[in-house]
């Protein structure tokens, strides 16, 4: 069976790039980031790479619980189905994925929202489910501390029974808008959900017809043990740490493919797709300079903050240049795990101080080379079975994209990995999936 080509979602995690201070870089526009303007043309220059997907990250706080929060990178950010519904009258083909916090939302306000998105854009809204990570976001919404990470993740399961149980509640042919009978809809093809779980009880309907897609698809990112589960059973596309040996990534790979299956599903139907966060130099010294100008950007308070935050745990008062010392509890830690994970396993090679490890850090995140090198280890990832495409997460933008669209896409067209053209007009189509018949359908 002939594989299914490589697919890109355009991610933006800060509306300047991926970096905290990407805003700061030379060709960043800062002033521009509540404007319509600006996102369309990142969306315009990622459909014309002809990537499958936006992906528009989401907190629903500031993050001020470090000075640099607020003096640095404060993460201002546009409500993203509002932004995106704009962005579906602007672009064709490209999908439209909004994050949504399923601890702080409802199912049926996201259940309708994207399919009124899905409705407007011809089938290509998407949402990235995130069980949110900070007590920021928590007291935003009644409550003093984040719930607890395995409540919060079994929250979510239920909530993506409740959102596809009341996409299905319309069979795909239920209105009939018949002017001549008056019969506007078959009442025999709706379905009451009246659902009652652990979380939610929700009855139904909803008032609107069942989405294009079906199923708008489903993307998430968690790591942990209950996030790669939750996954397995229940994501179209996955979204994995990037870097790290080809051997890790394939393991990595396998695991979330293993565990579809073992939910019942095929491994193509969960596409799994690594971060990706490239900066590209026309020379390798010359990306290693960029680097280096992009990391001068960041004071030290900065990166400090962001190995604090990473950790939870303040580590404004320890002296720098110090050996680090810190007592893992991965157990008890009630963020986001992968990369408390990741940072113990960087202190379980060698010593560092705090200034060393904040540096590692943040250069880890970067995957610096020519469009060459950058297009060659994509191509290795594809098809040695490490991943089914990547999510780019631009360290700033719109250079980065724009170099990216001109320069590395064309040499994976050339390679034969990539698609000259959208395979279809709907997101599910672009990414290879087949559309999910109703749960009620004959």
């Amino acid at each position: 069976m002939t594989r299914a080509p490589l697919v890109f979602a355009a991610g933006v995690f800060y509306p300047g790039g991926e970096h905290i201070t990407g805003w700061r870089a030379p060709g960043s526009e800062p002033h521009a980031y509540l404007d319509l303007d600006y996102y369309t043309r990142f969306a315009q220059t990622a459909e014309a790479g002809r990537f499958a997907t936006l992906f528009l990250a989401d907190e629903l706080y500031v993050w001020d619980r470090f000075r640099s929060g607020i003096d640095h990178g404060v993460n201002v950010r546009l409500e993203p189905f509002t932004l995106l519904s704009a962005l579906s009258q602007v672009t064709n083909r490209i999908g439209l994925a909004a994050t949504v916090s399923t601890t702080y939302n409802e199912p049926y306000h996201v259940a309708r929202k994207l399919a009124s998105l899905d409705h407007i854009s011809g089938g290509r809204a998407a949402w990235n489910l995130v069980t949110s990570a900070s007590d920021e976001e928590a007291r935003n919404f009644g409550r003093d501390a984040h719930l607890e990470h395995g409540l919060r993740y079994r929250r979510g399961a239920e909530f993506v029974d409740v959102v596809n149980g009341l996409w299905d509640g319309w069979e795909d042919d239920a209105f009939l808008f018949d002017k001549a009978s008056g019969y506007y809809a078959d009442r025999a093809k709706l379905h009451v959900l009246d659902h009652r779980g652990d979380h939610f009880a929700v009855r139904g309907p909803l008032n609107i017809p069942r989405p294009v897609q079906g199923h708008p698809p489903l993307f998430q990112a968690g790591a942990s043990e209950a996030g790669r589960d939750l996954a397995g059973r229940t994501a179209d596309a996955v979204f994995t740490l990037g870097g790290g040996s080809l051997e890790t990534s394939q393991g990595l790979y396998d695991d979330y493919k293993h565990r579809a299956v073992a939910a019942g599903r095929a491994a193509d139907d969960l596409k799994v797709l690594p971060w990706f966060s490239p900066i590209i130099g026309d020379t390798q010294a010359d990306a290693e300079e960029r680097f280096r100008e992009l990391a001068a950007l960041t004071p030290d308070r900065v990166q400090v903050d962001l190995l604090s935050h990473y950790l939870g745990s303040d580590l404004g008062e320890r002296d720098l240049d110090e050996p680090f010392t810190f007592e893992f509890d991965l157990d008890g830690f009630n963020q986001s795990k992968s990369g408390y994970q990741a940072i113990a396993a960087l202190l379980a090679q060698r010593p560092y101080t705090i200034r060393e490890l904040a540096w590692e850090v943040l250069r880890r995140r970067f995957t610096v080379g020519t469009p060459d090198t950058l297009a060659a280890h994509l191509v290795e990832r594809y098809e040695n079975g490490a991943a089914d495409g990547f999510i780019l997460m631009a360290p700033t933008l719109p250079d980065t994209l724009v170099r990216f669209v001109d320069h590395i896409v064309p040499r994976l067209t050339d390679a034969g990995v990539y698609p000259r053209e959208y395979a279809g007009d709907t997101l599910r189509e672009n990414l290879g999936l087949a559309r999910p018949a109703g749960r009620y359908a004959a």
